[in-house]
């Protein structure tokens, strides 16, 4: 019987798919396509390349765009920062104003914030008691200089869903740009950019049962001329980002895409089943209460509120691996920003937990993880200990 705690934090990362390394290996030894596919001409770089554009198509095709219209980046973090600087630098110094959230991935947060202290005006706009970004508050904070709007899809700490559609349509009219993280997203619901007033959008594969170290962003039409390369060195993806294209990685996001488009609705149908199962348990628990929106979200992440002031995560830290502060804040060592904007204290958001279930979570683990969590409420709600 395994030692290892059993795996709820599906939203920091996800375990890479037999069929998707499976794909991978097969680019790696020399019988593979292990060339280089963005200069070699000779009949291996060629091989390559065609690996690299069948992924490049199977990425659009589960959201909806152009296969030209996507650059392979290092992951969602280089996308959100080649989106947001990238823009920025390219627009004329009459739109210098930028809106994001609270709410929004370190990615975009920190990204945001290099730029304000270099003198962009930045409106950071607060959620509402659900976690929730509304529609109407960006409509309000937009200005005549307004040239970007960033928002993430869905939350990567509370699951929330973003009406991105009202926002896109919005903003469009205004004149700005959106851009949007989805690196939560993809595989939990439906993405058509083809229908989305969406100008730029970031994607991860690791969150989607895919190799880290491996994303992309698309590039609209509208975004396409004033976006400003990163990275440079040789011109590579239409002069968006260069450098020698990972063949096994970008392949491996390919396939991982693919399967996600095959699963998503009996994927999505049996994690909200489980997380029903999960979610009425612990709710019932004394003093366990959901943080952010209980109906505007994907089923597959649960923050909640264990409001005892002795409960500690580290009760159930060897048979749960869950966050008790999301990954990407984990290094900052302090109470969750999200959860702050919420409005819990710092008493209260360390008390928080987040679970996140997914392609192999069971219903075994569910019941295991509601048992493991009650043992651990109940005894710090005794007076015996």
């Amino acid at each position: 019987m395994s030692s290892l705690p059993i795996y709820f934090d599906y939203a920091a990362t996800t375990p890479v798919d037999e069929r998707v390394i499976a794909a991978m290996v097969d680019c790696l030894g020399v019988g593979g396509n292990f060339a280089n596919p963005a200069s070699s001409s000779h009949g291996f770089g060629r091989s390559a390349r065609m690996a690299v554009e069948q992924a490049r198509r199977q990425v659009a095709e589960l959201v909806g765009c152009t296969p030209e219209s996507l650059v392979w980046t290092s992951g969602a973090t280089e996308s959100n920062n080649l989106a947001i600087k990238g823009l920025m630098q390219g627009m004329p110094d009459t739109r210098r104003h930028l809106i994001t959230s609270r709410l929004e991935h370190k990615a975009v947060l920190d990204t945001v914030s290099q730029l304000e202290q270099q003198g962009l005006a930045v409106t950071w706009l607060e959620p509402d008691g659900d976690g929730l970004i509304q529609p109407q508050q960006v409509i309000e904070a937009l200005r005549e200089d307004t040239a970007l709007v960033s928002l993430m899809m869905v939350n990567n700490e509370l699951g929330t869903l973003t009406d991105i559609a009202t926002i896109g349509e919005a903003v469009r009219r205004h004149g700005a740009l959106l851009h949007v993280d989805a690196a939560q997203a993809t595989g939990k619901c439906v993405i058509d950019l083809g229908v989305l007033a969406v100008d730029l959008m970031s994607f991860s594969a690791h969150k989607t049962y895919g190799p880290k170290g491996i994303g992309a962003l698309y590039v609209g039409e509208r975004a396409r001329e004033l976006l400003q390369a990163q990275i440079h060195g040789g011109g590579h993806e239409r002069g968006l980002r260069s450098g020698t294209l990972a063949t096994h990685q970008i392949v491996g996001m390919g396939a991982a895409y693919a399967l996600a488009g095959e699963k998503m609705a009996d994927e999505t149908a049996r994690i909200g089943t489980l997380s029903r199962q999960l979610r009425e348990g612990l709710l019932a628990l004394p003093g366990v209460r959901l943080n952010g929106s209980a109906g505007q979200r994907i089923p597959h992440t649960l923050n909640l509120l264990v409001d005892q002031p002795q409960f500690s995560s580290e009760r159930i830290a060897g048979s749960l691996a869950l966050s008790s502060t999301s990954a990407c804040n984990s290094a900052a060592a302090g109470p969750s920003h999200v959860l702050r904007a919420l409005g819990l204290d710092d008493a209260q958001a360390a008390r928080s937990i987040r679970l996140s279930l997914g392609r192999y979570t069971t219903t075994e683990e569910v019941e295991a993880a509601i048992q493991a969590i009650r043992q651990a409420v109940t005894r710090e709600a005794s007076p015996w200990g």
